[in-house]
């Protein structure tokens, strides 16, 4: 099993910055990508970025040009870092791995993120 330990959420005014970092610990051997989704309260969990061991990135078009997600495959991190945060960016954030010899994705417990206007 792998275990994520998240941090670095908060309230911020909008067009502020936040980083969120996750720490992995556990079965990391066979991790392919880590990233961050975030989900609103009624809504599907989506996609906020990931990345992978080769750092090849991926972005949601509405984070894209704002929010910069970076590994340390030494120290088995991932961190966003949030600029110019929206009040639509408001949301829990996630950490998340995928485990590719298993097929499994794991969960951080969530960090909540709040914009204000």
């Amino acid at each position: 099993q792998v275990q994520l330990v998240e941090s670095g959420g908060g309230l911020v005014q909008a067009g502020g910055s936040l980083r969120l970092s996750c720490a992995a610990s556990g079965r990391i051997f066979s991790i392919r990508s880590m990233g961050w989704y975030r989900q609103a309260p009624g809504k599907q969990r989506e996609l906020v970025a990931d990345i992978t061991r080769s750092d090849s990135t991926n972005y949601a078009d509405s984070v894209k040009g704002r929010f910069t997600i970076s590994r340390d495959n030494a120290k088995n991190t991932v961190s966003l870092q949030m600029n110019n945060l929206k009040p639509e960016d408001t949301d829990v954030y996630y950490c998340t791995v995928y485990d590719a010899l298993l097929d499994r994705r794991s969960w951080g417990q969530g960090i909540q993120v709040t914009v204000s206007s």
